[in-house]
């Protein structure tokens, strides 16, 4: 949710409908995401941040050069210069540090594990630390490195890929897949994600193991959520999805457009400095409302999402996902 559509007042709508709200951590500079914890905590007492954990090493200069030479034509039919390719790790320590002095209920990670002594430190402030994981190998490293919970993810949801290893030989199982793998090798509460649109579904990844459901792509289309137009009316559709690495170096699950169909094949593993590097293009397309220049991150049951508030979202997931479990209960007696 993390780049626009993670807001203070999402956060606080999912909290009021019995849900645990989150604010997107990622992309956002320190000063940014205190002013947010502020809006937040003036309102509701529990939520959670989600931060990246950082790339692991830099990628080739003369790959993200081609790359930039490849998209220039497009930024320069746009009017929009190219940002600069850098390499960081999104103020990590900046963050960690801010959230020790102003903690939360609980700091989750995504796209691996955090540094170490990071998860001491978050639990020496109170906070719980939930790790993303796609595999029982992953699931296995993160229970050593001291997680609280796994939010275990399949490869139906949108957004990033929450992988280790961002490369072509990384695991690609389901969300009902990996809770079953997972629970065979940890013992360790698991939070199910992956495109989880009705309560059906967050039934089922209940009753596969998990003890509650990460939702993202329901609450896209959410009157509190900051999705741009354009996005909301593609989620509206019935296209199908991808993942792709043409917007941010790094595999992620969105929906189809010129962009993925023009450039994806030519995408390298490049993460965050492809991201970087077409920032001001992504911009210029949700300013104008152009889907074909912005990153269409969604699930693969995206249709299915609804422009409703996302308490009254939150309380029917919740309500149907009872009614769901208790009627496939009823099947078994």
């Amino acid at each position: 949710m993390a780049g626009g559509p993670s807001t203070p007042a999402l956060a606080v709508a999912v909290d009021r409908g019995g849900g645990l709200g989150f604010l997107a951590g990622g992309y956002l500079r320190p000063e940014r995401l205190q002013q947010d914890l502020a809006t937040t905590r003036g309102q509701i007492r529990r939520f959670g941040v989600n931060l990246f954990a950082g790339p692991a090493s830099r990628a080739d200069p003369e790959v993200i050069g081609a790359y930039a030479e490849l998209l220039g034509p497009e930024a320069g039919a746009a009017g929009v210069e190219l940002g600069e390719a850098r390499f960081d790790d999104d103020a990590l320590d900046e963050k960690v540090d801010l959230l020790r002095h102003d903690p939360v209920a609980v700091v989750s990670f995504t796209f691996g594990l955090p540094p170490p002594g990071v998860v001491d430190r978050l639990h020496e402030a109170g906070s719980e630390v939930w790790l993303t994981v796609t595999s029982p190998d992953e699931a296995l490293q993160a229970a050593a490195a001291g997680a609280d919970a796994l939010v275990v993810q399949g490869v139906e949801a949108g957004g990033h890929r929450g992988v280790f290893v961002d490369d072509d030989a990384g695991p690609a199982l389901t969300v009902l897949a990996a809770l079953e793998l997972v629970r065979g090798v940890v013992d360790l509460p698991l939070v199910g994600a992956g495109s989880i649109m009705t309560g059906a579904a967050l039934g089922a990844v209940l009753v596969a193991g998990a003890r509650a459901g990460q939702v993202g792509t329901a609450y896209l289309r959410a009157s509190e959520a900051g999705t741009s137009r354009a996005q909301r009316d593609a989620i509206a559709t019935d296209a199908r999805t991808v993942l792709t690495r043409a917007f941010s170096g790094r595999s992620a699950r969105g929906i189809v457009n010129r962009w993925h169909e023009r450039y994806g094949e030519h995408a390298p593993r490049a993460y965050p400095e492809v991201h970087h590097l077409t920032s001001p293009l992504r911009a210029h397309g949700r300013a104008v409302g152009d889907p074909d220049l912005i990153n269409l991150w969604a699930g693969q049951a995206h249709q299915l999402a609804t422009e409703l508030g996302a308490e009254e979202i939150t309380r029917r997931l919740a309500s149907e996902a009872k009614a769901a479990v208790a009627e496939w209960a009823d099947r078994f007696r």
